[in-house]
């Protein structure tokens, strides 16, 4: 090998590790840049859900949020973002008759929103989201309060809302259980009970009136406080530690709580 080709190969060798070096450091370059442009996008989420969960006379932990997908900056250029997650943890908002209703945490995805860059630029234009789902949980311990009758239990069996609780009848305390009827109008969760049996009294129509009697007081309706982003519920289901709660909205226009 000759002496002029050995200077040459090292001066190519160490061309070839710059130039790796250069794409390394560019490429760590980029990630930060979209990291940072994501982080001041869920910052002004964050900011502007919180105000509209305080004009809702609602409560929440910071919302925490996540635009999901990457890289974030060929979304922004591209102008449509896949999901957006908006986490509330602690929501509690008003109910009817000065009560509040704490879901611990509600989870909310924006999914196909489409954000053109220049009204991200300009701040003009429209910010929509094609669809938004929201999911939360009311434990038991807030419903029994909802029925205000002393020692009502609720709880979850074969993926029905069930129900007991100790009856005075015919000069005897007995165990009264039945099955709960949920139907969802608007914001309104409306419980009624049914197939109900007492433990240990006759079954004749004396007693049939008195537990049909007891179990009119038993029903309660369900109103769930006013959600972010235009969420309404469409349905509840019974679950073991508590009501699940499943709202959802379509075309949602996130200028004045949004990107």
């Amino acid at each position: 090998m000759s002496e002029t080709y050995r200077p040459r190969r090292r001066w190519g060798r160490r061309l070839f590790i710059s130039f790796i070096v250069l794409l390394i450091l560019v490429a760590a370059a980029l990630v930060v840049a979209d990291r940072v442009a994501a982080s001041y996008a869920e910052r002004t989420i964050s900011d502007r859900v919180a105000q509209e969960v305080a004009d809702q006379k609602a409560t929440s932990e910071k919302p925490d949020v996540t635009v999901e997908g990457f890289p974030f900056l060929t979304q922004v250029a591209r102008g449509v973002y896949h999901e957006i997650k908006i986490e509330l943890a602690d929501f509690t908002g008003p109910a009817v008759e000065g009560r509040t209703i704490r879901i611990k945490l509600l989870d909310i995805r924006a999914n196909d929103v489409t954000a053109p860059f220049d009204t991200l630029r300009s701040g003009n234009g429209q910010i929509t989201a094609g669809t938004v789902t929201g999911t939360g949980l009311i434990d038991y311990a807030q419903l029994s309060e909802l029925v205000g009758q002393p020692g009502v239990k609720l709880a979850e069996k074969d993926g029905k809302l069930v129900g007991s609780a100790p009856v005075s009848a015919l000069g005897q305390t007995v165990n009264v259980s039945g099955t709960a009827e949920l139907t969802v109008k608007g914001d309104v969760v409306q419980v009624r009970f049914s197939d109900v049996k007492a433990e240990g009294l006759p079954d004749n129509a004396l007693v049939r009136g008195l537990i049909n009697s007891y179990v009119q007081k038993l029903a309660f309706n369900l109103t769930v406080p006013p959600l972010p982003l235009d969420l309404k519920v469409q349905k509840v289901e019974p679950q073991a530690d508590g009501l699940k709660i499943t709202a959802a909205a379509s075309n949602v226009d996130l200028n004045s709580a949004g990107l």
